[in-house]
């Protein structure tokens, strides 16, 4: 399937390559059919695109990259909406917030996406926990953590060929599952 988008041009995507939210996004209930691109740019942020409205894309971040405490607790009912039978085949991102001084970006810790990376179904979770908040600044832990990554493992070469890399749609599927998902009873 060829999709148009407004960010990334046209995008070919596969069946694995689509995500079902049925309730759709908070604020975007009627979008339900969504698809992770890679922008390729090495900052680990994706972005989750609407393929029901092209101009809908949100930024997505694995929450542990910037908050290595973090946890989800599922319920036993959005366990099942979620299909998921078991917690270890989940992933989680968080809804970014890009305001034009990045230095003041935030995250969405409060509700989360969680997807069932076996049946590329997906839900936005609100959190009952306290300790979390809509607009978690991440920008300095994201940073220290794209600097580590790039001291322990970016040669020349490799920075090149990444930038002659274009935005890609991600497999679900191939998704490393989060290990922050937790059931509520667990």
């Amino acid at each position: 399937m060829i999709i148009e988008t407004g960010r990334f041009g046209q995008l070919e995507l596969t069946e694995e390559e689509m995500i079902q939210i049925p309730q759709g996004i908070m604020g975007f209930p009627e979008l339900t059919r969504f698809c992770l691109v890679d922008p390729a740019d090495d900052t680990l942020i994706l972005w989750l695109q609407s393929l029901d409205n092209p101009n809908v894309v949100f930024p997505v971040l694995e929450p542990k990259v910037f908050r290595t405490d973090y946890a989800v607790r599922l319920s036993a009912a959005e366990l099942r909406e979620l299909k998921l039978e078991n917690v270890n085949q989940a992933a989680v991102l968080s809804i970014l917030t890009i305001p034009s001084d990045v230095t003041q970006m935030t995250a969405n810790l409060k509700a989360p996406l969680v997807i069932n990376l076996k049946q590329q179904v997906a839900r936005q979770v609100v959190l009952q926990e306290n300790e979390y908040s809509v607009k978690h600044l991440m920008f300095k832990e994201l940073k220290a953590h794209l600097v580590t990554m790039a001291a322990q493992s970016r040669s020349a070469a490799e920075r090149d060929d990444a930038a002659s890399r274009m935005s890609v749609p991600v497999s679900v599927r191939s998704l490393p599952a989060s290990a922050s998902v937790r059931a509520l009873n667990a």
